[in-house]
């Protein structure tokens, strides 16, 4: 990892670690955020990855983040890309599942209750 100054360590919290790019952070649970906002990286990798935009797309979807953030987040990814990518399969096929679970007829019955009442 790259040197920090005692002065842009002490910026981040206790139980955040400064990381190689600027913009990012990783909480104590090992997850990767983008600074202070309510974004984890792997939002934007899921948008990269099943949308396929751009970084001018993400800054136009996402007018809160700053283009500096957005490519600080793709780089991220580009740098742990296989274990993001193998985390969103994960959590894709976990969806799978639980739809697989749920009776196909869900709407139909949510309508017939409201119909009864």
């Amino acid at each position: 990892m790259g040197y920090y100054p005692n002065s842009v360590r002490m910026w981040y919290s206790r139980t955040m670690m400064a990381t190689e790019y600027k913009y990012i952070t990783v909480d104590e649970a090992g997850v990767a955020r983008i600074g202070k906002t309510r974004y984890k990286v792997k939002h934007l990798a899921a948008d990269v990855r099943y949308h396929g935009w751009s970084p001018y797309e993400l800054l136009w979807q996402h007018p809160d983040l700053t283009l500096g953030q957005i490519y600080s987040a793709l780089a991220y990814y580009a740098d742990h890309q296989a274990e993001m990518d193998a985390a969103m399969d994960e959590e894709a096929e976990m969806v799978r599942q639980a739809r697989k679970s749920q009776p196909s007829d869900v709407r139909e019955q949510l309508v017939a209750r409201l119909k009864k009442a």
